[in-house]
């Protein structure tokens, strides 16, 4: 991996972190390349089920390195997008640990992520108006799935600043804890994932993703595409014979 993103694998989860503290983590080329990569590894590896991104020196991204962006360095990667991976995240559900600023591409790299755990000092934001760009790494398109139309409305046209608790009370951000917390708080919460079936877990993030734009008629039928083969995986019948045998399940990924 680069020396921009470092990863750290701790049981079956992994922490990604963005390794640019003197420019607030701000994205280049280097970290899209450095995330795509460990993405692509950590999502390869049958003993990693859930992966943190977190950022270095108490911020978490504050988006676009403008200076590098004005010399052609460019933080994308084709076919995955801002940072490697606004178009594309992960298959196994990626859990945000925010401290500091996650403002325009740190924001919406919080918002390709499926769980947010953020220090109560964090602040969120989306000033790309302010700097005469749109937020087109999924931020004037994720938010508003998200939370209530008119509020994602004056987060993407006023381009302020909003708490982790505003967050939160919009639902928005799954947990608030004390400032240096946040990277203990997401581990945990990972390792509590963590413990359930690795293909009962990107099974289920697959269908909660995807299913937002399922017709009706069909909805049923596409989750059987994706739900099936796991009921017929190994880990399936180790789930039920520990549930009869009252013991831990073992997984397998199979």
């Amino acid at each position: 991996m680069s020396e921009e993103v470092l990863v750290e694998i701790d049981g079956n989860v992994a922490v990604m972190t963005i390794n640019r503290p003197k420019a607030k983590n701000a994205v280049n080329g280097a970290v899209a390349q450095g995330i795509a990569a460990a993405v692509d590894e950590l999502d390869a590896r049958s003993d990693v089920s859930v992966l943190v991104l977190a950022g270095a020196g108490g911020t978490f991204c504050a988006g676009m390195d403008l200076k590098g962006f004005l010399t052609g360095d460019m933080p994308f990667v084709p076919g995955r997008g801002f940072a490697g991976l606004a178009e594309s995240p992960p298959k196994k559900p990626l859990i945000a640990a925010v401290e500091g600023y996650a403002l325009a591409g740190g924001f919406e790299l919080a918002l390709s992520c499926d769980l947010i755990v953020a220090a109560e000092s964090a602040k969120f934001g989306l000033p790309e108006p302010k700097r005469g760009l749109i937020a087109g790494a999924g931020g004037v398109m994720r938010l508003p799935r998200r939370i209530p139309y008119h509020v994602a409305m004056e987060i993407a046209l006023t381009g302020d600043f909003y708490s982790a608790q505003r967050l939160y009370e919009l639902g928005l951000v799954n947990r608030v804890v004390a400032e240096g917390e946040s990277l203990a708080a997401a581990k945990e919460l990972a390792g509590k994932i963590a413990q359930n079936a690795p293909l009962s877990l990107a099974g289920t993030k697959k269908i909660v993703v995807e299913s937002v734009d399922w017709p009706l008629e069909e909805m049923f039928a596409r989750q059987s595409e994706v739900m099936d083969p796991i009921f017929g995986s190994k880990d399936a019948m180790e789930g039920a014979a520990a549930f009869a045998e009252k013991r831990a399940p073992v997984w397998r990924g199979e």
